[in-house]
Protein backbone atom coordinates (compact mmCIF):
# COMPACT_ATOMS: atom_id res chain seq x y z
CA UNK A 1 0.00 0.00 0.00
CA UNK A 2 2.94 2.55 0.56
CA UNK A 3 4.09 1.99 -2.57
CA UNK A 4 0.58 2.98 -4.35
CA UNK A 5 0.43 6.31 -2.03
CA UNK A 6 4.29 7.14 -3.16
CA UNK A 7 3.00 6.59 -6.66
CA UNK A 8 -0.02 8.99 -6.30
CA UNK A 9 1.70 11.67 -4.23
CA UNK A 10 4.85 11.75 -6.66
CA UNK A 11 1.68 11.97 -9.94
CA UNK A 12 0.15 14.92 -7.18
CA UNK A 13 3.61 16.55 -7.04
CA UNK A 14 4.41 16.57 -10.95
CA UNK A 15 0.54 17.72 -11.09
CA UNK A 16 0.93 20.56 -8.59
CA UNK A 17 4.25 21.83 -9.33
CA UNK A 18 4.07 21.02 -13.46
CA UNK A 19 6.98 19.40 -14.04
CA UNK A 20 6.53 16.93 -16.29
CA UNK A 21 9.70 16.28 -17.03
CA UNK A 22 10.22 14.17 -14.75
CA UNK A 23 7.82 11.52 -15.74
CA UNK A 24 10.04 10.12 -18.48
CA UNK A 25 13.31 10.61 -16.94
CA UNK A 26 11.38 8.32 -13.80
CA UNK A 27 10.58 5.94 -17.00
CA UNK A 28 13.39 5.89 -18.12
CA UNK A 29 15.36 5.11 -14.98
CA UNK A 30 12.84 2.35 -14.01
CA UNK A 31 13.78 0.55 -17.69
CA UNK A 32 17.20 0.75 -17.04
CA UNK A 33 16.92 -0.79 -13.23
CA UNK A 34 14.44 -3.37 -14.61
CA UNK A 35 16.90 -4.26 -17.45
CA UNK A 36 20.44 -4.41 -15.29
CA UNK A 37 17.77 -6.72 -12.62
CA UNK A 38 17.06 -9.22 -15.99
CA UNK A 39 20.93 -9.19 -16.78
CA UNK A 40 21.87 -9.97 -13.74
CA UNK A 41 19.50 -13.21 -13.23
CA UNK A 42 19.89 -14.52 -16.51
CA UNK A 43 21.58 -16.64 -19.21
CA UNK A 44 21.61 -13.33 -21.73
CA UNK A 45 23.65 -11.54 -19.46
CA UNK A 46 26.63 -11.64 -21.52
CA UNK A 47 25.03 -10.55 -24.37
CA UNK A 48 23.01 -7.50 -22.46
CA UNK A 49 26.52 -6.41 -20.76
CA UNK A 50 27.62 -5.12 -24.07
CA UNK A 51 25.19 -2.16 -24.36
CA UNK A 52 26.53 -0.94 -21.54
Amino acid sequence: MAKQSLVKEFFLFVKQEKKWWLVPLICVLLLVGALLLFASSSPLAPFIYPLF
